[in-house]
């Protein structure tokens, strides 16, 4: 295949033990998996086409919980997810305006705001009012076309709240499959979208299955302080990469 031809035994390799790593992160925490495999991705891929592969993938995945979205997911999840849909276009444009330096400087921004928001006393459990859930979805949306992160806006609206964590990971993992699909829609309508990028997400896909099967597991016998603390090492993690990548 030719998009594999780009690819060595060894980097194939790599790629499907981060694609089962992140998957595992994503079971886990109920985001990151874009953290952890994009940038092993963009080793033989441009990064558009790092994060293309990475959107299949978490709409495949997505769709298989399609069942549990709709059973455990808050009802903002659907405002948010909608609203996601209507402005990642104009995130990917405000991307191709935006300086690269200054795009950097604005993800690494973004990345440690989430983390420092986490990190504040959780909420009550009610959930926010309409001001604060349409920001939500506008940012999360911009946010995926403009970085490929629809997460900053999304983690600490739920796991800042006392909700039951498999409510917040449900809602999560419910915008991050709409987001995937928007992402693929904006990277078709502007000529990014290359279908031979569906065979290698077809060829990751078991091992995401895998990783986030095995993630899934972790995440039903740890404590909530655990999870919330894995939830919050993860944003830290990214906010780091981010200030990495704009200091070197």
């Amino acid at each position: 295949m030719e998009l594999l031809a780009s690819y060595g035994a060894a980097q194939i390799a790599v790629a499907v033990i981060a694609t089962f790593a992140s998957a595992f992160i994503r079971g886990m925490a109920g985001f990151g998996m874009a953290i952890v495999l994009v940038p092993i991705l963009a080793l033989a891929l441009t990064p558009i086409e790092a994060v293309l592969i990475i959107n299949f993938l978490a709409l495949f995945i997505g769709l298989s919980e399609l069942r549990m979205f709709l059973k455990h997911a808050e009802k903002s999840a659907w405002i948010i997810g909608g609203l996601v849909l209507i402005t990642t276009a104009p995130g990917l444009m405000v991307l191709a305006a935006t300086p690269p330096d200054l795009a950097r400087l604005l993800i690494a921004l973004v990345a440690l705001s989430a983390f420092g928001l986490i990190l504040l006393p959780t909420r009550e459990a009610k959930m926010p009012g309409p001001a604060t859930t349409v920001s939500a979805g506008i940012v999360s949306g911009l946010l995926t076309g403009f970085a490929g992160m629809p997460g900053p806006p999304v983690v600490p609206y739920y796991v800042g709240r006392k909700i039951a964590r498999e409510i917040a990971k449900a809602s999560m993992l419910a915008i991050f499959t709409v987001a995937a699909f928007a992402g693929l829609v904006s990277g078709y309508a502007i000529g990014e979208l290359e279908w031979r990028l569906l065979w290698l997400a077809l060829l990751l896909f078991p091992a995401v299955l895998l990783g986030n099967w095995l993630g899934s597991l972790a995440f039903g016998k740890v404590s909530d302080t655990v999870w919330r603390s894995f939830v919050a090492f993860v944003l830290a993690a990214a906010a780091l990469a981010a200030l990495f990548k704009l200091l070197y």
